[in-house]
């Protein structure tokens, strides 16, 4: 049972802990010999600051050594910046906003092909750590430095600095500009990943070594076609707005090109089809083969794997793709094998499998999410349980597997209910994998360091434990078998009649929010506590099921609604719901979704809370909106298809229905993803319409609230907001 309390408490813990995730280990590398992990973790769960560790494997008398495994500290921030505060350049808050890091200190670093030397940034300072001896020092080069990389052979470091790509010897001689801007080249930069390709490709790089340390494969990035839009903080008017280069749906991308440069700065590009293929997806350079690259076409209906010459830029086409509805990303692929075998993730016949060479390694008892590692005898990969699936199986609602999958079969890595992922230093003898275990039933993740598949360690978390437990309930509810996870007040008992319910969805793609996991349904077993029946649904377009299930959503987000309606009416049946006294709430896909139900489906919720919503799908990015919209501008039916699903348009309020329902729409002012003009237009339009809304702007808050008070008051804010719509005591 949770105490009034630690009820009462729980939100301060939640935004001082930044979700629970201060104090756990991150962002784990395996050295290639086995000998040790390198990983990231701040000294307490209240910590900010970020700290390098590194995991000796074999202990201080190397391997075969009496000790065991020994923790040690490689750098640490405080003492490598004097104890000063840490200053981020524009580049590197863009970085971190792209990849919703809100810590501090070292939250991300490279190493070279050993696991021998460790690069990062600090206040736009370039900062390597020997890992072996366990030394950091700072080298004198220009900044502000982002995305600093080590050369394979550890003997240099490249970074992206002042619009340039850079290199400087690993002793900190030698640094100069491997490709830079010309004179009047304003918003060019080489080395970095633009807009669209950090925030929705999952692509945060802009340049690859090649395995032989001689050259870099350097991308190009042309941000002068793209619009300005101007970001103000109405809250200190003496400062200027902000310019971003924001491609919305329907205009201008980035112009994105690739080159090849060598260390003296001789430069080849990369040629390919790029008015058919505008879109750089991804980039690989292994010692398997030539560079790969996968690139989109816009529609991102077709794309092609392609193979680099490095000596003539010119591209050979290995593989083309094409799908009616789109193309999905996916992470670690392509790759090589070391024998040279392309290794791929693609959707055959409704199934998404594994392909190595010509063979798909899988079936459809597997939905395969991601490539983890590529070995010599293996490939490790993320997956989910299949829809053809055994039928007497237990449905395994939210979990996310690690397996093994060579010619040999499949073999599942991870063990129990839960969302497990690994890193791993390749496989056969003396194979070194580090196995991150979330469960529904425990708080945090569990990190085991696995040696030929048998327990090695135990990377220690210092996250603090929360004050509730999640206490969920995952099942499937109506005929389409919808996930959901039903958290009930822990004081409910039979008799005590029906609860006003709380639908607390994402529901919308790449953001799969009923898993089985502990900390996820925090928040929804607070509300829960509260005294509300809170229903989390992961309806159609929600990954982690099948191709056909992301892909129903096709032109049509309002079939993500109806998921919610369909969710909530079946499980009324199993649970003591109030149907008379439904509220929803979400951030962002989330926001909009609980705006669309406000204003669509009156009928069925009766107050909504809208977080940081997409309420004109006109205003968001290229890449997300127009794979699923089509282009705005293409015709009549591609700008009905955009009024269709928007919350609202040029004429007003999209399709609302009676009666008005009280919505609490909350933004952030400083938000670059989903820019305050969607709150601002749409509380314009349920003015104009006579509708009772509640507007929470907040000063200097991004996409993200990691801000304490602010995430803190957030939750206590959204409470009584309900409370009050439903006519809560």
């Amino acid at each position: 049972m949770t105490s009034s309390h630690e009820q009462a408490s729980f939100p301060r813990q939640y935004a001082r802990t930044q979700r629970f995730t201060l104090g756990a280990p991150r962002a784990f590398t395996v050295a290639p010999d086995g000998g040790r992990v390198v990983f990231v973790r701040s000294g307490s769960g209240t910590d900010r600051s970020h700290r390098l560790w590194v995991l000796d494997l074999d202990g201080p008398g190397g391997p075969g050594g009496p000790d065991g495994p020994v923790e040690r500290l490689a750098a640490d921030p405080e003492a490598l910046l004097g104890g000063a505060a840490e200053e981020l350049s524009a580049e590197e808050r863009a970085r971190r906003e792209r990849s919703r890091e809100g810590s501090a200190g070292i939250v991300g670093y490279a190493v070279d092909g050993a696991a021998e030397l460790a690069a990062f940034a600090l206040s736009g300072r370039l900062f390597t750590a020997e890992l072996r001896a366990g030394t950091a020092r700072e080298l004198p080069v220009p900044g502000p430095v982002v995305d600093p990389r080590p050369s394979p052979d550890g003997r240099l470091v490249a970074y992206a600095a002042g619009g340039a790509l850079r290199v400087t010897g690993a002793d900190g001689t030698g640094d100069r500009a491997l490709a830079e801007p010309a004179d009047g080249e304003d918003g060019v930069v080489y080395g970095l990943a633009e807009f669209v390709a950090s925030e929705e490709m999952g692509r945060s790089r802009g340049f690859w070594w090649a395995p032989g340390s001689d050259r870099l494969l350097v991308a190009r990035v042309d941000e002068s076609p793209v619009r300005r839009w101007w970001i103000a903080d109405p809250a200190h008017p003496e400062r200027e707005p902000q310019a971003v280069a924001y491609p919305a749906a329907g205009t201008p991308n980035a112009d994105v090109r690739l080159f090849v440069v060598d260390l003296t700065g001789n430069r080849t590009e990369v040629l390919w089809d790029r008015a058919v293929f505008p879109y750089l997806a991804r980039v690989h350079w292994s010692s398997g083969g030539a560079p790969l690259l996968l690139v989109q076409a816009r529609d991102q209906r077709s794309q092609a794997c392609l193979t680099v010459d490095p000596e003539t830029g010119a591209t050979r086409t290995l593989q083309v793709d094409e799908d009616p509805v789109w193309l999905e990303l996916f992470g670690g692929v392509p790759a090589w094998t070391p024998d040279g075998r392309l290794v791929r993730i693609v959707d055959r016949n409704g199934v998404r499998v594994l392909a190595v060479g010509d063979r798909a390694l899988t079936d459809a008892r597997l939905h395969v999410r991601a490539v983890l590692d590529v070995g010599a005898e293996d490939v490790l990969i993320s997956a989910s349980k299949g829809e053809a699936a055994e039928e007497d199986a237990a449905p395994e609602t939210g979990e996310i597997h690690v397996y093994r999958v060579s010619e040999r079969g499949v073999e599942r890595v991870s063990e129990g209910p839960g969302v497990h992922s690994a890193v791993r230093s390749g496989s056969g003898a003396g194979a070194v994998t580090v196995l991150s275990s979330a469960r529904p039933d425990a708080p945090g993740s569990t990190v085991r360091v696995l040696r030929d598949g048998k327990r090695l360690a135990e990377v220690v978390s210092y996250a603090q434990r929360p004050a509730l437990s999640a206490d969920i309930t995952l099942v499937e509810a109506g005929e389409r078998r919808i996930p959901c996870a039903v958290l009930l007040p822990s004081t409910w008992r039979e008799g005590d009649g029906p609860l006003p319910v709380l639908m607390d969805p994402y529901g919308g793609p790449h953001g799969q929010r009923v898993v089985a996991a502990h900390n996820p349904h925090l928040t929804s077993r607070w509300f829960a506590e509260q005294g509300f029946a809170v229903i989390v649904a992961d309806g159609r377009g929600a990954p982690g099921r099948s191709p056909a299930w992301e892909k129903a959503i096709s032109g049509d987000f309002t079939l993500t609604l109806d998921d919610q309606v369909e969710a909530l009416q079946a499980l009324a049946g199993r649970f003591p719901l109030d149907l008379g006294r439904v509220a929803i709430r979400g951030w962002s896909f989330g926001g909009y979704l609980a705006g669309l139900a406000a204003l669509r489906r009156p009928d069925v919720f009766h107050a909504a809370v809208v977080g940081a919503p997409v309420t004109d799908w006109r205003l968001y990015d290229t890449h997300y909106t127009e794979r699923y919209l089509g282009l705005p501008e293409e015709g009549a039916e591609e700008a009905d298809v955009y009024a269709a699903n928007s919350l609202m348009s040029d004429t007003g309020l999209t399709e609302p229905r009676e009666p008005a329902r009280p919505m609490m729409v909350v933004h952030g002012l400083a938000d670059d993803n989903v820019v305050m003009a969607h709150t601002l237009r749409l509380s314009s339009a349920l003015l104009a319409a006579g509708r009772p809304h509640e507007v929470l702007p907040l000063s200097g808050v991004t996409h993200m609230t990691p801000q304490e008070q602010v995430a803190e008051n957030l939750l206590l804010l959204q409470v009584d907001f309900l409370k009050r719509s439903l006519g809560l005591g």
